[in-house]
């Protein structure tokens, strides 16, 4: 099977899988919103926030290791397990101490210390499962993974529509997070055990290893990735922590209520890389040729999605929020439409580190990241003050904008640079995406069932007119749907 139509099917089996996952999770994050409202819905938002931060220290990079290199090795497999199970226990312990500490001293109620408490938990458990789901993506065999979010989510979606229905509390969503969580990384142990027991039979009966130069080489090479996670969802958050702090929980609430539908859509990029990222790391070491065509062509498909979700969403945004969330958050509407950019970035910036990391280049990631971090840090204390959540919103914008940039610069300085060809490109894709706009404008009155789809099919219809989409692609998209097939019959 070609490289190609090898990450063509297993990105369409992701995509499937998380487009469930996305409406599950849609669903509950609704519910929850409309049930607790602006302020109750912004203490949970600060505590996942708050929690998300500190949880990336119980992972620090790791999962992105042991992807990139028991896909170059299987026989690593073993290795790498043992002695993350043990690294990961550590830094659980180290990561839940911080959330505790740190919490107590910030001088919040005692619901909303609760709520952190709990939540810590979720998202330590959550560190864990990512080390069984790391190895599901390095042999290539996602639909663990997959099914693994899908019940994450159905079991979130059944427990809230239970919690809301009795009239539960706050402290209680937080501990149907941590149930979920539970359930899942379980449901991970169970897959990992019975379904790769070949290449894990050593590693269940001495699940715990300390091999102190393997640690110290580890180290080394984790550095740059767990560097990275804690920029980046630093400034994934650090927005939703200084608005708390600065502006109060309705607040909050209302970033939060743009913020989580904009990063919803982050399911799209996340699925492509997840599918092209062990095949990039071994060809990294085969064909830097091949390497090259999987990282323009995955550039290429995310910057046909992103254009349209912004300009779609930007027009759209009233109808998006009054229908999903209600009058009461009004205020995000503006939010929304800023935030959606924010998005748009991130699906262009994406395949850079996941390129960079493939090269074995991720200090450029961490670059990126710190650079974006302060960039992110300064202006929100600059403009939250005066603008609120708006000026929170332009912030992370504009932080994204800044790590398209420097992904960009970096990628030409090692040859990965846009060509002409890729300029030409993305000119052809800006003007379909304005034309739907237009389209959209005319329609704006119309049910949004309607107007979606129609809008959709113009799009493409326009890119294909402008030879922005070939037979080439056409080929490629039913080698997907052809993929479908053979991921069921395995």
């Amino acid at each position: 099977m070609s490289t190609v139509r090898r990450i063509a099917k297993n990105t369409i089996f992701l995509l499937v899988s998380q487009v469930i996952n996305l409406l599950l999770a849609f669903l509950y994050m609704t519910y929850i919103a409309r049930y607790l409202g602006p302020s109750g819905f912004g203490v949970l938002s600060f505590a996942l926030a708050f929690t998300g931060i500190f949880a990336v220290f119980a992972d620090f990079g790791l999962q992105l290791l042991i992807t990139r290199e028991v896909a170059r090795d299987k026989n690593l497999a073993q290795k790498y397990l043992a002695n993350f199970s043990l690294m990961k226990i550590i830094l659980a312990v180290f990561a839940y101490g911080l959330i505790a500490v740190i919490i107590n001293l910030m001088g919040y109620p005692w619901q909303t210390i609760q709520v952190v408490y709990l939540l810590g938990v979720y998202v330590i458990c959550g560190a864990f499962t990512q080390l069984f789901y790391s190895t599901f993506q390095a042999y290539e065999r996602m639909e663990f993974q997959a099914i693994g979010q899908l019940l994450n989510s159905v079991l979130m979606l059944i427990s809230i529509v239970i919690a809301i229905s009795l009239g539960l509390d706050i402290v209680i969503f937080a501990y149907i997070y941590v149930g979920a969580a539970v359930v899942t990384l379980t449901y991970s142990c169970i897959v990992m055990k019975s379904r790769f027991f070949k290449y894990a039979v050593n590693w269940v009966p001495n699940m715990l290893e300390m091999d102190r130069d393997f640690w110290k080489l580890t180290f080394k090479r984790v550095l740059p990735f767990g560097l990275t996670q804690v920029f980046v969802t630093s400034f994934y958050w650090i927005s939703t922590i200084l608005l708390s702090l600065m502006k109060g929980d309705a607040m909050v609430g209302w970033y939060n209520a743009s913020y989580r539908m904009v990063l919803i859509l982050s399911f799209i990029p996340a699925a492509v890389i997840a599918a092209i990222y062990p095949v990039m790391s071994k060809l990294f070491m085969t064909s830097q040729d091949s390497l090259k065509m999987v990282h323009e062509k995955s550039l290429k498909y995310l910057a046909i999605l992103a254009i349209p979700l912004g300009i779609g969403t930007t027009i759209l945004a009233s109808r998006f929020i009054s229908l999903v969330f209600g009058s009461e958050y009004v205020e995000s509407i503006t939010a929304l439409q800023i935030l959606v950019w924010s998005e748009v970035c991130i699906f262009i910036s994406m395949p850079f580190g996941n390129l960079f990391n493939s090269l074995n280049r991720q200090a450029l990631v961490t670059v990126v990241a710190g650079i974006c971090l302060v960039l992110n840090v300064a202006a929100n204390l600059i403009l939250i003050p005066q603008y609120g959540l708006i000026g929170a919103s332009v912030t992370t914008v504009a932080t994204e904008a800044c790590s398209v940039a420097l992904c960009l610069t970096f990628a030409a300085g090692i040859k990965f640079g846009l060509s002409g060809k890729n300029l030409i490109f993305a000119a052809k894709i800006i003007a379909a995406g304005l034309l739907m706009g237009i389209l959209i404008l005319l329609l704006h009155d119309m049910n949004l069932a309607l107007i979606l789809p129609i809008a959709a099919l113009f799009y493409f219809f326009l890119l294909y007119i402008l030879r922005g989409i070939g037979k080439e692609d056409i080929i490629l998209i039913k080698d997907m749907l052809s993929g479908i097939g053979e991921r069921q019959q395995q």
